[in-house]
């Protein structure tokens, strides 16, 4: 991450921390993306992926829909491609970033240990800090 964008994250921390912060940035994840500054990894037209802006793991991905699902439950049978692009998306990170030597988890958290209200999963490992893909 550059340091303009660690500078700029570091002073909005508080606000997107807020209610009206996680309701904002949740709107600007859904329309205006492109504008947040993101270490973007992947994106389809169902999902974005990009490193946490405030990792709790040495590797801490987020992968966010484009649309509004506001947790598990809210999924239908219509969310299908999104749900695979999820899968396949997590796989390229895993083969990427070599995480299948380490381990990795997919997380997925809902009800009160959901703290964003918008679904999204987690893809971490503790035991593999590197945040460039090495290439073969």
């Amino acid at each position: 991450m550059s340091a303009f964008r660690a500078r700029l994250l570091s002073f909005l921390q508080p606000f997107l921390l807020s209610s009206l912060g996680k309701r904002v940035t949740t709107w600007m994840l859904l329309y205006m993306d492109y504008a947040l500054p993101l270490d973007r990894l992947i994106e389809t037209d169902t999902l974005l992926a990009f490193f946490h802006p405030h990792p709790a793991y040495p590797f801490h991905v987020l992968i966010v829909p484009r649309q509004a699902i506001h947790d598990m439950m809210t999924l239908t049978p219509d969310n299908s491609a999104f749900l695979m692009d999820v899968i396949n998306a997590a796989q390229q990170i895993v083969k990427d970033y070599h995480l299948g030597q380490s381990g990795y988890r997919l997380i997925l958290n809902g009800g009160p240990n959901q703290d964003f209200p918008l679904l999204h999963f987690h893809l971490i490992a503790e035991k593999n800090p590197k945040t460039t893909k090495e290439h073969e």
